[in-house]
């Protein structure tokens, strides 16, 4: 335990660590209910993160570059809705989206101006991207490769979470079982080249977002990951390897007690899963996980209110225990978020950071007679879930069936009906309104920018060997048909400019589309 003292500002000193007598459960030791490290925030601060990405990739740079002068010591990118689902900026089904709800990335070249300035060594990059997160992550590694970077030093995570998309969200591409396999394909060539990056973070955000309950998040969450884990297992990995390279990425809601409990229940119920499944390194059964503040619990009515609201769910994932954060906009109910909110969204992260005293000890709310029972009542109506779908055969029958997908609705439907009939109050919604005109700045995104994408696409297919390409593309068909790991023939594509959409649509020919 860390040597350095604290105190209230009454000049009470704040012990590293307070436990009951007797107690054997520890932070940092097996199950982690208490934490992943034995100091926690005592000795390394949570990485704060602002997700940004719209636009262009020079446009996306200058936020980056604005964000990182800031104070944030992570980046998370958001990618447009064509780069998600495989297509580039020319394409037909790419009108009216290109750089809308994210960067439109095309090709190796919009990489290299995204990420103009910025040491790839020096940062710790996430990329919320799934059915081309192959894609995305062999353009990292090749823009890594020409910075002269180590890659046994670069350091982030791909969403790369497949299954959430068929249950709660919709960018898949590819049908599950040939998706599962390019999960796969990553987690080996990782392990192998770039160990210190985050290969998946299987993700409740979505399904939160979808209309889950709390429980429902964690239930269906570590169900995936069960899921993923057993498929790379399949494929002969080992889990005490990949099992460290497994990340998490849940929602912070408004209820403070329950979401606390809830990140405390999914650690303690994932070393256990992990344990049956046969890991024996700690590290390996650790759950290490990413928060962002509730997207679906903003308001346009009162905007401002938010602040407040992603103030409480900034408190609830960091008495949670979380490793790193993404603190939404007050606008982001109305457009994507503008300087101005993403900076105060950053500052509430810095103000509980550095004045709250909530990172001063480690699981500050272990003993609260309501915390632990919420932990362990969240926990048992999570294993009950479970069950059902291991029943089933686990995560990806489950979704095939629809069982995921209606309980998600089940709940939606639930909330909604109780805001309307007035049990659920939202302040400003349905109870404390207010006549207001909305004066709030928005951002908007102007359309032109796929005309400038498509520009810059005829360039690079002018200015790149046919023959080439030709070849690269043939051989991620070949590997795509014999089952030979697809990722070191990806990132040779990207390097002979290939472009995102050539290498999906090479794919499409071989797994089908997913309907």
């Amino acid at each position: 335990m860390d040597e350095k003292k604290l105190y209230t500002d009454s000049g009470i000193e704040v012990k590293p660590l307070y436990t009951a007598d007797g107690e054997q459960e520890l932070p940092g030791q097996f199950p982690f209910t208490r934490g992943v490290q034995p100091d926690m925030y005592r000795g390394k601060l949570w990485t704060m993160r602002q997700y940004a990405g719209f636009s262009t990739a020079e446009e996306s740079n200058k936020r980056y570059h604005y964000l990182l002068s800031q104070g944030v010591n992570g980046l998370s990118v958001a990618f447009d809705l064509p780069t998600q689902i495989g297509y580039d900026s020319d394409h037909a089904l790419a009108e009216g989206e290109v750089g809308k709800v994210g960067v439109a990335i095309d090709s190796i070249e919009d990489i290299k101006t995204l990420f103009n300035g910025i040491k790839l060594e020096d940062v710790s990059t996430s990329m919320t991207i799934n059915a081309t997160g192959f894609i995305l992550l062999s353009f990292y590694v090749a823009l890594a490769k020409q910075q002269g970077a180590d890659l046994k030093k670069i350091s982030g995570t791909i969403q790369n979470d497949i299954l959430k998309e068929y249950a709660a969200r919709g960018t898949y591409i590819y049908p599950p079982k040939p998706s599962m396999r390019i999960i796969t394909d990553i987690f080996e060539w990782c392990s192998h080249e770039l160990p210190k990056w985050n290969t998946i973070s299987i993700s409740g955000y979505h399904i939160r977002e979808a209309g889950s309950t709390a429980v429902q998040e964690i239930a269906f969450t570590l169900a995936n990951g069960k899921a993923y884990v057993k498929a790379a297992l399949e494929k002969g990995l080992d889990i005490n390897v990949f099992g460290k390279r497994l990340s998490f990425f849940f929602n912070s809601h408004n209820n403070l007690f329950e979401e606390a409990a809830k990140f405390r229940a999914a650690r303690r119920m994932w070393a256990q899963m992990m344990k049956e499944l046969g890991a024996t390194d700690p590290k390996a059964m650790m759950l290490r996980f990413h928060t962002q503040t509730g997207g679906s619990t903003l308001t346009a009515q009162q905007p401002l209110n938010n602040i407040s609201r992603v103030t409480i769910q900034t408190l609830a994932a960091v008495l949670g225990g979380t490793q790193s954060l993404h603190t939404n906009g007050y606008d982001e109910a109305l457009s994507l978020p503008t300087e101005e909110a993403a900076r105060i969204a950053l500052r509430t992260q810095q103000i509980v950071a550095f004045e709250s005293g909530a990172p001063d000890t480690v699981d500050p709310l272990a003993g609260s007679y309501y915390v632990e029972a919420l932990t362990s009542e969240i926990e048992q109506k999570a294993w009950d879930l479970i069950s059902k779908i291991d029943v089933m055969g686990g995560s990806v029958s489950a979704i095939e069936e629809g069982f995921i997908q209606d309980e998600i609705a089940r709940s939606a439907y639930e909330y909604q009906r109780n805001i309307e009939n007035g049990s659920k109050i939202i302040v400003g919604v349905n109870k404390f309104q207010v006549q207001e005109e909305n004066s709030t700045p928005v951002f908007k995104i102007d359309d032109s920018i796929r005309a400038i994408q498509t520009e810059k696409l005829h360039r690079l297919k002018n200015d790149r060997d046919p023959g080439k390409v030709d070849q690269c593309l043939q051989e991620i068909n070949d590997r795509a048909a014999s089952g030979e790991n697809l990722m070191p023939a990806v990132i040779t594509a990207v390097e002979n400019k290939c472009t995102l959409g050539e290498i999906s649509d090479e794919l499409r020919a071989v797994f089908g589309e997913y309907k």
